[in-house]
């Protein structure tokens, strides 16, 4: 056999393997199918919100060693004295203490971040639903008839 045959025949094999745009039908891989809707439950966004929030006052009121809420000042203390007997260790001590709270700072602004986005995707989901399930009553404030909600579809 050639190398053209074979190279022929394995790319008819990989062609009838391949489905494009159908990855995953009739499959619980996802993809294409629609079956898999993303779903957002509020109590979940509220829950994680409100964790990023827990996870920054926990960090904020232990990792600040620079200000003394952990070690009340002692790190800061220790390099002033290393410095001024003149060791070395000082200034790499005052170095480390500065990148730590530069770090700590950058992750307490990601986590007041998450929460606060969580909490305004949360509001922002609640008023969208009243806002769709007001427009879609009707005059008596049941839900409106699929008949009905058809003739928007046409």
């Amino acid at each position: 056999m050639s190398f053209e045959e074979e190279w022929n025949g394995l790319r008819a094999e990989a062609t009838t393997r391949m489905r494009l745009n159908e990855a995953g039908k009739g499959s619980s891989s996802g993809g294409g199918s629609g079956s898999h809707d993303l779903i957002v439950y509020q109590d979940d966004l509220g829950q994680v919100g409100h964790e990023a929030f827990l996870l920054h006052e926990r960090l904020r009121k232990a990792g600040d060693m620079t200000r003394g809420a952990k070690d009340d000042g002692q790190t800061a203390k220790a390099a002033s004295a290393l410095t001024t007997h003149h060791f070395t260790l000082g200034g790499a001590l005052t170095s480390m203490a500065v990148i730590w709270n530069d770090q700590l700072k950058t992750l307490l602004q990601a986590c007041a971040h998450i929460s606060n986005h969580l909490d305004y995707s949360k509001n922002s989901q609640a008023h969208t639903d009243a806002k769709i399930a007001a427009d879609m009553a009707g005059r008596d404030g049941t839900a409106m008839p699929v008949s009905e909600i058809s003739k928007y579809y046409k």
